[in-house]
């Protein structure tokens, strides 16, 4: 899940956590219902070309007196409003709605909560919403994180498997930032690794921190799988990553978070 910082973040976050949770909570649920809650997407770039091919779906509430607020803080707010199932589930459907008038080179990256995917009967909703929006599966990519695995790692797998059985990739998400328990790369049907944002911090002046880069995008290769960078925000940083053999990158340096139509005028 990507977490994002604009200019002036700070103090619209100060002023999110100083006013009463549960009133915050109530105002949230309201905005949810009256789909005042929306999506926005982060452009994806190829690291060879530099093409556009897809983009991450966002969650974001455009608070009044509080600013934006992201993806994150949204989840805390949902559970405190009793919304922790109902809240990704619409921004799911939201999403896949949203990106099945995309052009077919585009493809959709959405994060996937524990409760989500553990759920009997995730699979066969997600694969009803996509016949009905007559989305490509193989257009979409479900992020999945360490937290998301350590509830069962078994039933994680199998639930994977499924939804790889239709076309959809599978992808760890915030890769780097957790344990990184090798056993997931083994047991998991993953299609890529998501580097966190802060696996990328220091890659431009630090030889150190490129050789970890490097070690991971070797491993990577010789599982086959896919490696994306996020929280790309320089162009030392791209630099860096393509040259190791980044598949893609995403960051403010290619694009902020844009609505549906800003999307596809980039597109």
């Amino acid at each position: 899940m990507t977490i994002l910082r604009r200019p002036g973040s700070g103090e619209q976050q100060s002023a999110l956590f100083e006013r009463d949770s549960s009133e915050l909570a109530d105002e949230f649920e309201l905005a949810l219902r009256l789909g005042q809650v929306e999506i926005r997407f982060q452009p994806q770039f190829a690291g060879d070309s530099g093409r556009m091919v897809g983009a991450e779906a966002l969650a974001r509430w455009i608070h009044p007196s509080c600013g934006e607020i992201g993806a994150r803080e949204l989840f805390d707010l949902a559970a405190k409003a009793g919304l922790a199932e109902d809240m990704p589930r619409h921004m799911l459907s939201l999403a896949v709605v949203e990106a099945k008038n995309w052009p077919e080179r585009l493809g959709l990256s959405l994060n996937v909560t524990p409760k989500q995917l553990l759920a009997d009967s995730f699979v066969a909703r997600f694969s009803s919403e996509l016949a009905a929006s007559m989305l490509d599966p193989t257009q979409v990519t479900l992020e999945i994180t360490e937290e998301l695995l350590l509830g069962d790692l078994d039933l994680a797998a199998r639930r994977l498997k499924q939804l790889r059985d239709l076309g959809i990739r599978i992808a760890l998400d915030d890769f780097g930032a957790g344990f990184c328990n090798f056993d997931y790369l083994k047991r998991l049907p993953l299609d890529a690794l998501k580097l966190d944002r802060s696996m990328v911090l220091g890659i431009a002046e630090s030889e150190r921190d490129l050789a970890v880069l490097r070690a991971i995008v070797t491993l990577a290769r010789v599982l086959d799988l896919d490696v994306v960078a996020e929280g790309i925000e320089t162009e030392e940083q791209r630099l860096a990553v393509v040259a190791e053999g980044c598949s893609s990158w995403q960051g403010f340096l290619g694009s902020e978070p844009l609505a549906y139509e800003e999307l596809l005028q980039l597109a």
